[in-house]
């Protein structure tokens, strides 16, 4: 991976999260609730501080920092811990109409990884890119809070209640 795409320090960063396959996963409550859950307890225990952050049917975006340690770290413990809940969910839920197609796809993308796993659930980049201006942070929070209206699931930002935009957002954000 080049340099240029690597979390360094403390920074204030953009960040990306990408299902393998572009699965619309996220379309279920009880795998939103996991992304939900997770992104708490690492503002609660790990030390991250979110500052916008939308959860779409197959990628979720966050505007991060981890003033106290590496935020690298916080980003792989998330992404591992809730590949294997989600994973699981998916895999033992008898309601899930998609599960052999979806496990299809996790194996399929589980075998191409150089740690040959038997399952990936993320894409293995995160896309980071540290904010430095005013201006660029105000054009990710824009391109994150209106990313569900471009896709055609709201018509205004605040009616998506996975994003920092919501008033009924289930995730409280830091002011930037």
């Amino acid at each position: 991976m080049s340099e240029y795409r690597k979390i360094r320090g403390d920074g204030l960063y953009y960040l990306t999260f990408m299902v393998v396959g572009w699965l619309d996963i996220f379309t279920r409550p009880a795998y939103t609730n996991v992304i939900v859950d997770s992104l708490k307890f690492c503002q609660q225990k790990k030390g991250l501080e979110l500052y916008a952050y939308v959860i779409m049917t197959n990628h979720l975006h966050l505007i991060a920092s981890r003033p106290e340690g590496e935020l690298s770290y916080v980003v792989r413990d998330f992404k591992s811990f809730t590949a294997k809940q989600l994973l699981n969910s998916v895999l033992t839920n008898e309601q899930e109409s998609r599960k052999d197609w979806m496990e299809m796809v996790f194996r399929f993308h589980g075998a191409r990884t150089q740690q040959n796993e038997e399952y990936a659930f993320w894409q293995k980049t995160n896309h980071p890119t540290e904010l430095y201006t005013n201006a660029v942070i105000d054009q990710k929070v824009d391109y994150i809070h209106q990313n569900p209206v471009r896709a055609g699931f709201v018509s205004e930002a605040q009616e998506w209640i996975h994003s920092s935009a919501s008033p009924l957002s289930p995730i409280r954000v830091l002011d930037l």
